[in-house]
Formats: structure tokens, sequence, C-alpha cells
């Protein structure tokens, strides 16, 4: 049986390159009063960037818990929290770029791993090749330039002579007007890496006290942290035709480490869906 103290003044370690402790390390403060670790000289990027000169080999997930267990190696702690982010078109809004954030929580002590998801259009995610100082100034004010840094290249996959992190117009111009004499043109990115994107740090304080959230969410038979949803089953009825529809009927809780499960209707008081979601009566 777990007892309330599970992390209440542990020492955790923040496994992270990019000062992503500003968001994550205030609130596990706040809530278990941890003391907080960030190892020096951390490099994350072995796992990939978002610029791409390093693809991140294996999925979101896998790499929060390899950032972690990197971390512990370092810091010899038992208790590690990580973040990863992707970046790309929305998975159901058209035209639409989403922030899609991890945080994973490893405790090796107790043997647990707890991990939350957010997903969001809240992100100044863009690219692009820009070949003149017009479409230069509007896709930097489009990026939230100078608060959100920018990246350019010559080429989309052409990373001699990149520079991150810049939040200068004078030298934005300097490399943009460098790089349209040799090539036509320059590629444009938003720099999403956390210390550089305010955006995104905001939406990893939401992940944080999600996480956090679900932390303080015990199992009622064996008290161990990190109940949270497992499965979500689809089927609300159709109001017309009463066949399953793709919305959402229920979530299941379960417990990972005894065989406590439960499971709850979705909690927005509909006990039919409208007809127009169905996929008989709205084909």
């Amino acid at each position: 049986m777990m007892k309330e103290s599970t992390f209440q003044g542990r020492k955790i370690v923040i496994a992270t390159k990019h000062k992503k402790e500003k968001a994550i390390a205030p609130i596990l403060q706040q809530t278990f009063d941890l003391e907080v670790i960030v190892p020096p000289d951390f490099d994350t990027d072995q796992l990939g960037t978002f610029s791409g000169e390093t693809d991140r080999v294996e999925d979101p997930l896998s790499t929060a818990r390899k950032k972690c267990l990197m971390a512990m190696e370092l810091s010899s702690c038992d208790l590690a929290i990580s973040n990863e982010g992707s970046f790309g078109p929305h998975p159901s809004i058209p035209f639409a770029y989403a922030d899609d954030e991890i945080m994973f929580l490893l405790d090796k002590k107790n043997e647990l791993e707890i991990f939350v998801r957010v997903l969001t259009t809240e992100t100044n995610f863009n690219a692009r090749s820009i070949e003149t100082k017009e479409e230069l100034k509007a896709f930097a004010q489009m990026a939230k330039f100078p608060s959100h840094a920018l990246i350019i290249k010559r080429t989309k996959d052409d990373f001699q002579d990149m520079e991150k992190g810049i939040t200068d117009s004078s030298r934005l111009l300097a490399l943009f007007d460098r790089f349209k004499k040799e090539t036509g043109a320059a590629y444009i990115e938003t720099d999403m890496r956390a210390l550089y994107n305010p955006t995104r740090m905001q939406v990893i304080e939401q992940a944080t006290q999600k996480l956090v959230k679900k932390m303080l969410s015990k199992c009622p038979e064996c008290f161990t942290p990190g109940l949270g949803i497992t499965i979500v089953k689809e089927g609300l009825p159709c109001n017309l035709c009463n066949s399953p529809t793709r919305s959402i009927l229920s979530y299941v809780y379960e417990c990972q480490k005894c065989a406590y499960s439960r499971e709850e209707l979705y909690p927005n008081d509909k006990k039919y869906e409208d007809p127009m979601y169905c996929d008989f009566c709205n084909p």
C-alpha cells in the first residue's frame, strides 16, 4: 500500500536542456515540496531536434521515458520528470496546426510510470520558404517574433550555417539577405524549443498541472497514485436510430498496481448523440 507521502519531500530530476524547469518546478514544489534538480549539460538533442538535423527515432512516449532514465543516471535520483512535444497538422481539425505534449513521471522507488497528454491548437508552429522581405515580415509577425524566436536555413534540409534562437530583427534580416543572394530564398521556421517559445512553455505548464492532478489521484483499493483513464469507449447512441456513434460513451479508469478498474459514463450529461454525428443517419 502506498503511503500518503509517495512523492512528498523527495528529490526529483527534471530531464531538460531547454529551461522547462521554469514551467514545471514551481508546480511540483508547491504541490509536493519536492527538491528539484536539473542536471547541467544534459543533452536531449541527441534524441531528436525540431529543426530536423537529428531525427527522433522512437515515439514521443518512449522518448520521454528515455529522457527520465538518462537524467536519473546523471543525478542518482530515483524520481524524474520529462516532457516531449510534437508539432504538425491537428489530427481532427482541418488546416490547423497542433502542439501535442507528453508529460512523463518515472518513479523507480515505487515502480510507477505516470503520464498525461495535452493536445492543443495554441501554438505558433509554422515554416516556409521566404523570397521577399515583405513575406519575411509577415511570417515574423504571425510567429510572434521577437518574443518567440525563429530559425533560418538556406533550404528546409540544409543544416549548414543554420541559425537558431533568433530574436534580433537585424540579425534575421542579415541572414535572410545572405541566403537570398546565395539561393534566391531562405527557409524560416518557428523555434519550438521551450526556452525560445513562451506559448509552448504555457502549454508545458498546463501539462504539468494535468500530471500533478493524476499524481494526486489514488486507487481506492491500494492507494497507488496515478489512477487515470486507460480506455476511451465510443458508442454514444444516436437520438434518431439508436445506433452507436463514434462519440464518447464512457471512460475506463484502471490502477497500474492492482486489478481495480471502474467505468464512468462520459460526464457531459448526454445520453444520446445528435443524428448529424451518426454514420448511419448522416453517412
